[in-house]
């Protein structure tokens, strides 16, 4: 292209005092309009979209893909809540025997997050995915085919173990295909599949559930889960793991204040939150006064409310992604704290519902990008390890809510709790921010060089 005008130069320096080659030969468009600007539309052209390369719908297929795999991983842990008085008939059980399931699974995902991160950050990312839906799948029809409580518990374990891993490694992948500041949009849009599996997958399959036997629910499950690894082999693009990592690198990231103190914030302040969500089927209808029928109504708030917080999320963390972090934990603590006047009303009781939906699912959005921030170059582990947090706070959260009611202080006294715990969780992101903002000052501090150094320069 930097041939093109010697031509001219070499018209022009000809016939110096003539003025026809000035009005002709450099002012034709013939010799401008051939190789200089032809080329420049054709770069455009071809300049790729994204920092993959590919184009915007090649980009919302493979996030989709991998939101897909959320939503069926949502259902299967949700579903078994809904269909507990099913499970426990069909197994020979009572009840809260049957809710040892919903620990099994829960357990899987803590044990099984930190580990297969730790062991599997080498490995080519889809080809990693495709591994934990396999995984995945073999526990799902396990679960389907488990003929007693024993291989039931297992088989939920089994299927709890690559859910963290699924989500961190998904998260990384679709944060790799867009540019820097929408990686908050594309986790968030990961994360939709599991606000919408609460939304309709958690109410459709427990319908199914109730309708054709516990079981069937699980075999739309294994059904979900082929059809998201066939998805992920089509659109989403290989994506190679990190070579260098080890074990030993890959837990180095726990040995950081940060990853800790974001662990931390997770455990309680989304443990505040569960305090008063595993409690809302008597508190709608103990302390609200609302009949049986109206718990799905709140349900479906709280489901509305997921999906709105998710989309959010990824917005507000592409702006500022610590201050909505801090700013999230600040709005559940406020909005647990009302619930314990607003469900003495049905419509205020659906409304706040709503809200605290929204900002929890800000604070998971928010979360899950902190610790793959903080992480550093262990990011794997960073982005399962909230994964684990959750689950674990989802077990704090019923503990401490089942205490105060067991203590004969009622059902309300779950929105203090939740209110206390999003206290300690705000506490623990102080500690952070202060520790972020000594991190900056120690970064800004300019170099000092030595006197010899200086008087070479």
């Amino acid at each position: 292209m930097a041939r093109a005008p010697l031509p001219l130069a070499c018209s022009v320096s000809t016939e110096p005092l003539s003025a026809e080659p000035l009005s002709a030969e450099p002012l034709s468009a013939e010799p401008l309009s051939t190789e200089p600007l032809s080329a420049e539309p054709a770069a455009t052209a071809t300049r790729p979209v994204t920092p993959r390369g590919l184009g915007r719908l090649q980009v919302a297929l493979a996030i989709g893909a991998l939101s897909l795999g959320g939503f069926g991983i949502g259902v299967s842990e949700f579903v078994t809540m809904g269909l507990l008085p099913e499970i426990a008939r069909g197994v020979d059980v009572d009840i809260p025997s049957a809710g040892h399931l919903v620990s099994a699974y829960a357990l899987g995902v803590v044990v099984g997050a930190p580990v297969i991160a730790t062991t599997a950050a080498r490995l080519p990312r889809r080809a990693l995915l495709l591994g934990l839906l396999a995984a995945f799948l073999a526990g799902t029809v396990l679960t389907v085919l488990a003929p007693g409580q024993g291989t039931l518990l297992v088989a939920r374990f089994l299927a709890g173990l690559p859910h963290g891993a699924y989500f961190g490694v998904a998260s990384l992948v679709a944060a790799s295909l867009v540019a820097p500041g929408l990686k908050g949009r594309a986790v968030s849009a990961v994360m939709l599949g599991l606000a919408a599996a609460n939304l309709a997958g958690v109410p459709a399959a427990t319908w199914l559930g109730q309708q054709l036997g516990w079981r069937s629910a699980f075999v739309a499950v294994a059904v979900v889960a082929v059809l998201t690894a066939v998805a992920v082999v089509a659109v989403v693009p290989r994506t190679p793991g990190t070579p260098e990592a080890t074990v030993r690198t890959e837990l180095a990231a726990l040995r950081l204040p940060q990853v800790w103190l974001t662990i931390g914030a997770a455990v309680f302040g989304f443990g505040g939150v569960f305090a008063l969500y595993a409690y809302i089927a008597p508190i709608t209808t103990e302390v609200t006064g609302a009949g049986a029928g109206f718990v799905p109504v709140v349900l479906l708030a709280f489901g509305i409310g997921g999906v709105l917080g998710t989309l959010l999320g990824g917005k507000l963390a592409d702006v500022a992604l610590f201050r909505s972090l801090v700013g999230a934990m600040v709005a559940t603590g406020l909005l647990l704290g009302l619930m314990g006047v607003a469900a003495l009303h049905p419509v205020s009781l659906l409304v706040v519902a709503c809200l605290v939906s929204v900002v929890t699912s800000v604070l998971v959005v928010t979360l899950q990008l902190r610790l793959m921030e903080v992480a550093g170059d262990a990011e794997l582990i960073g982005a399962a390890a909230g994964h684990s947090a959750l689950n674990a706070a989802n077990a704090l959260g019923a503990l401490l809510g089942g205490s105060v009611i067991a203590a004969g202080l009622g059902y309300r006294a779950t929105s203090p709790v939740g209110v206390a715990l999003a206290v300690v969780g705000l506490g623990v992101l102080a500690v952070s921010a202060v520790l972020r903002r000594r991190e900056a000052r120690q970064l800004q501090r300019p170099a000092t060089l030595p006197p010899r150094a200086t008087a070479d320069a």
